[in-house]
């Protein structure tokens, strides 16, 4: 029997309410949801585990307690660790003065609480009523989160789309700027503009992205720092850490017992 896709359990567009909170624990369910849009902007919350999204030609990381914001009208698709508890804030356009691109939000305790109690109300709530004005204080205090840089430029261009989608299935692969230029019918010279011109990103730094999404991505799910680092191809544990401290600022064991401890 298939699991099924999360996507299709409630249509946030049937509710013209100014927010809607859902809860999910992708343990009951499909780990990856497909390409899919709706009216209402969507807020992803992780409680437990982590979440990447695919929009607007970007890979976006939700670590354990931060968000991304998916405006609405915008397709995209997600793809959850087996333990991933997430709550989903559904805002109405407008309802909130809130980026008009997707980005990665740093969220507050408070946030995190908020949005975790109106998970347990219903949909169709009194504009005057206590649930409303939760709602307007949550939306109120959303729009003064920070962003954070936790998103992949991937790029619509075939060329790069492929090697992403390469390097996503096999991200242990360390084949290097000429092997991959020579794959895709490039000069090493070319292949390098290209990346520059589309992403913004040097292949090198690129592929450090990559590596340090999916490392959250994992980390956050609870496999073990060797395990990551062979994931990734590193040739030791040490040389995988190194790497995550100079992007994160803190070794992998520290920035999630920080997490931890600020309660965010």
């Amino acid at each position: 029997m298939k699991p099924q896709l999360a996507h299709t359990l409630y249509d946030p567009d049937s509710s013209a309410s100014p927010a809607v909170a859902r809860h999910l624990d992708f343990v009951d369910y499909a780990a990856e949801v497909p390409v899919h849009t709706h009216r209402k902007g969507q807020l992803i919350i992780a409680r437990y585990g982590a979440v990447s999204c695919y929009a607007e030609n970007d890979i976006w990381i939700v670590p354990p307690d931060c968000a991304v914001w998916i405006p609405g009208g915008i397709p995209h698709s997600a793809k959850a660790t087996w333990n991933a508890h997430l709550n989903y804030l559904f805002i109405e356009p407008g309802a909130a003065a809130l980026p008009e691109k997707c980005c990665t939000l740093a969220i507050s305790p408070l946030i995190k609480e908020l949005v975790d109690r109106l998970t347990h109300e219903g949909v169709d709530y009194p504009p005057d009523g206590h649930v409303a004005r939760l709602t307007r204080v949550t939306l109120d205090e959303l729009a003064s989160m920070p962003q954070q840089k936790l998103s992949l430029p991937v790029s619509s261009d075939p060329k790069i789309r492929a090697m992403a989608d390469a390097l996503v299935s096999r991200p242990e692969d360390r084949s290097t700027l000429k092997a991959w230029a020579k794959r895709l019918a490039l000069s090493e010279r070319s292949f390098a503009r290209l990346m520059q011109r589309e992403t913004g990103l040097s292949f090198g730094r690129w592929r450090q992205q990559l590596h340090l999404i999916i490392a959250l991505r994992e980390l956050a799910s609870g496999v073990p720092v060797q395990n990551v680092a062979t994931t990734l191809g590193y040739e030791s544990v040490n040389a995988f850490i190194t790497m995550f401290r100079k992007a994160m600022g803190s070794t992998p064991a520290h920035y999630f017992a920080e997490r931890k401890n600020s309660g965010r």
